[in-house]
């Protein structure tokens, strides 16, 4: 068989479990080179109702499920889905797989890997959308946030943003008689720990390292395993299946973080990992790759600025910053602070807080929900107590609610809470300004007044002096403006002009930050990109190593000669 012969998967039918315990159950085992091992223990997800109506109950079930105390015979219907834990020889067994197939998929022509796959998952997308929108509703996923991860998916998949890989991929030029190829290579195994916000479309995301000729290995996170499983089991392993790639080049486990990547740190057979975390931890994480020979493609906190300037779409812009309250704020890529001209500061709090006034909570199924619940609330209160105490001012919000909008000091979710931030001087001192809060908390710095010319520096300033580095948006009419920040924000891997802050949109990343959010290699994410590496290409039919060698000089000393 030639390198570029590929040997089909195992039938999917593998998957077929000899006990389904309940009608309807979504239930799947670890994928393991081609193949779906029996399972040895299994991670159970609770239905979003339960959890709205007795948390404390939900989670206690599903430990004492997980733990073998209850059989699963006795499954409540609360329980909508079931994932194989893997074990540590599991773990194992699914590098050692993607060891074997990473060279063999290398080999496939970009063609079929990128082209072709890429084609094929942006129909299979497509065609379940709704199903896929359906399981992370089950899950938890308000329905409008599961509709975004969506459209984020099918951008990612697009013929646009297929087109751009494939030039980002390999260019070509002709010089002297040669060829010149200007190449990305894949670095072998991939491994990626995925979010638990969003674990569906960051793991999507990292499928594009797939394109690239990596092998793949996928941790489903415990607390959130059943979208990814469902999209990896419905869309991505039919469409590997399809195009014939070899067994190994998808592997994809559940289970815990911390045992799963000291195993992909140990291991000699992975070459990058892709981790998704908290700044503190995936900084220390980054050390570790290092120290043992690995890429670590960091996805960390955002701390993202919108500036607002005194010409700006105030109703366009307000409607934009009510994003950073989608899913009660635990997104990364949400506005995280505001940056106002002093002149548009009145117009635009009034507007932010009266279309606030209409973001609630609710069941995740409700069309207009984006608020989710938040378990562990202390935290945001300190952030709150820290800004007021510093002087900042109460817009709106400041309590913890029920689901009825109740204000209740038990209640699971947050109301959307905008605080006023007097001048950028001491703005950095308050804590929910220097770091990214992942709570509905959203301060509103007003700059003091100051001729335009200063306030466009100061502006800049404090936009490249973040220390995190994700998105940045900027509301302004004025070009000169515009012209400004287009050229002088230096920091983030996305910058935003009179747009939605969220919003995908074809050949520009999803992902991707400077400082804190990426780490010392923290750049714009296309992981096609980043799990690649630059590699030049000569050939030539034949030349004498002198002319090679003089070429340059030669034409400089004798022009035509």
């Amino acid at each position: 068989m030639s390198s570029t012969q590929l040997t089909r998967a195992v039938p999917r039918d593998d998957a077929t479990d000899p006990f389904v315990p309940a009608p309807g159950l979504r239930s799947y085992r670890s994928y393991v080179n081609g193949t779906f091992p029996e399972a040895e223990g299994w991670v159970y997800v609770v239905g979003s109702p339960a959890l709205l109506d007795d948390a404390f109950a939900s989670l206690t079930l599903k430990r004492r499920l997980e733990e073998g105390r209850i059989p699963p015979e006795n499954l409540p219907p609360s329980i909508v889905g079931r994932v194989a834990k893997a074990s540590a020889r599991t773990v194992a067994l699914a590098l050692d797989a993607a060891a074997e197939a990473a060279p063999r998929w290398a080999a496939v022509p970009p063609a079929i890997r990128l082209e072709r796959v890429g084609a094929l998952l942006h129909e299979r997308l497509a065609e379940k959308a709704q199903q896929i929108v359906d399981v992370l509703v089950e899950e938890g996923h308000p329905l409008a946030l599961a509709r975004w991860q969506v459209s984020g998916m099918l951008e990612c998949f697009g013929p646009e943003s297929i087109d751009f890989y494939r030039a980002q991929m390999q260019q070509e030029f002709r010089h002297a008689g040669r060829r010149i190829l200007v190449r990305r290579q894949p670095d072998g195994v991939v491994c990626l720990n995925p979010p638990q916000n969003a674990p569906l479309s960051s793991a999507l995301l990292g499928i594009t390292s797939v394109m690239a000729g990596n092998a793949l290995v996928v941790r489903a996170p415990r607390s959130a395993p059943l979208g990814v499983m469902f999209v990896m089991n419905e869309v991505v392993i039919p469409v590997l299946e399809e195009v014939g790639a070899p067994a190994g080049t998808l592997n994809v486990v559940c289970g815990d973080p911390a045992p799963m990547l000291s195993a992909w740190l140990a291991s000699p057979k992975v070459d990058d990992i892709m981790y998704f975390g908290s700044s503190e931890n995936g900084l220390a994480f980054q050390n570790r790759c290092v120290a043992a020979g690995k890429k670590p493609i960091l996805e960390l906190a955002g701390n993202d600025v919108v500036t607002v300037w005194k010409d700006a779409d105030l109703d366009l812009a307000a409607e934009a910053l009510t994003e950073s309250f989608y899913g009660s704020g635990q997104l990364c890529m949400i506005p995280n602070q505001v940056l106002v001209h002093p002149d548009a500061a009145a117009g635009l709090v009034e507007r932010l807080v009266r279309l606030v006034g209409h973001i609630r909570p609710g069941h995740p199924a409700e069309p207009d929900v984006l608020l989710t619940p938040v378990l562990r609330n202390e935290k945001f209160f300190a952030y709150l107590e820290d800004a007021l105490a510093k002087g900042a001012t109460l817009a709106c919000g400041g309590h913890a609610m029920q689901i009825d909008e109740t204000r209740d000091a038990a209640g699971i979710f947050l109301e959307p809470t905008v605080v006023l931030v007097h001048g950028l001087a001491g703005a950095r001192e308050i804590d929910a300004v220097r770091n990214e809060t992942f709570f509905p908390l959203l301060p509103v710095v007003v700059a003091d007044p100051a001729p335009d010319e200063e306030l466009v520096a100061q502006f800049l300033g404090f936009v490249n002096s973040n220390a995190y580095g994700l998105r940045n948006s900027l509301w302004a009419q004025d070009p000169a403006v515009v012209d400004r920040f287009v050229a002088e924000v230096r920091t983030g891997g996305l910058l935003k002009v009179n747009d939605s802050h969220i919003a995908f949109l074809p050949y520009l990343p999803t992902h991707g930050g400077t400082g804190l959010t990426g780490g010392v290699f923290g750049e714009a994410n296309y992981p096609i990109l980043r799990t690649s590496h630059l590699q030049g290409v000569s050939i030539s039919t034949g030349s004498h190593s002198r002319e090679a060698v003089f070429g340059a000089w030669q034409a400089l000393h004798h022009p035509g000669a």
